[in-house]
């Protein structure tokens, strides 16, 4: 079935030792081989997030029990621990980066934790990660003016390309945030799908520039985590997220309104 659910992980920070800006969002380095050999005794097939939206563009079947592994940000446990353990089992990945955080000449210094480099970020690349967008300096793009937003992603997209030798085709909102101004900027910049969270299982009827993510944290358990696998009782493990969420997007639409009030006035 071509629109079968897919449940698409989200990773930030894989450490031992992760900071307190990092820790809840974080995996331990154990917990993630052992979350990897859990997807390989199921059976599961690992693909990118570009073979995937591919797929679904063309209306190609999916592999038996598709499984996405993506992480954002660009921290440097994702190539000291990580790769490890996605090269011992040939499992394909999605690291969208966000290039004002990576070290090296573009750096601005707002990465939360140890961060990867360029030279790591190409070893991720040429080990079969796929290299995907998340802007340049992790802002809130829905709360950006129309100027800064593309900024944000033209610079992110233009630094990988230059980096990599290719451009990236795949974005993750940072925060998870967009509006339909923002997924317009995303296709426009040249990205042809684009991951949020949600905390749900990624279907193609949701379209390429909204696909739902779950996320995995410092708590997640190994029964948690396969019950996240098998799509069952994310309402009950994430309903505090998604209260939160809600609420915070009430907020956040309420300054959208004042902004766009205040620059008609001027």
């Amino acid at each position: 079935m071509t629109d079968a659910p897919v449940p698409i992980l989200m990773y930030h920070s894989v450490a031992t030792s992760p900071n307190d800006a990092t820790r809840a969002l974080s995996v331990a380095p154990e917990a993630f081989v052992e979350q990897m050999a859990l997807i390989g005794d199921l059976g599961l097939t690992p693909l990118t997030t570009a073979d995937l939206a591919a797929r679904w563009r063309a209306g190609r079947p999916l592999p038996a029990r598709p499984v996405l592994i993506t992480f954002d940000d660009g921290y440097e446990g994702v190539h000291r621990h990580a790769l490890p353990a996605l090269a011992k089992h040939g499992f394909p990945a999605t690291l969208f980066v966000s290039t004002g955080w990576i070290r090296g000449a573009y750096d601005t210094g707002g990465g939360l934790d140890a961060m990867l480099d360029w030279r790591q970020v190409r070893e991720l690349a040429a080990a079969g990660v796929e290299i995907g967008g998340h802007s340049h300096t992790h802002p809130q793009l829905d709360q950006l003016g129309d100027e800064a937003l593309r900024t944000e992603l033209s610079r992110c997209t233009e630094i990988v390309g230059d980096e990599l030798g290719a451009r990236p085709v795949s974005f993750a909102y940072p925060y998870g945030y967009s509006d339909r101004r923002v997924r317009r900027a995303v296709r426009e910049d040249g990205y042809v799908q684009a991951l949020a969270v949600g905390n749900a299982l990624a279907r193609r009827r949701q379209g390429p520039y909204a696909l739902q993510r779950v996320t995995v944290r410092r708590s997640t358990g190994v029964e948690e985590f396969e019950r996240l696998l098998h799509g069952r009782a994310l309402a009950r493990t994430f309903a505090r997220d998604r209260a939160l969420t809600k609420g915070y997007a009430l907020v956040r639409r309420a300054r959208q309104v004042r902004r766009k009030a205040i620059r008609s006035r001027v």
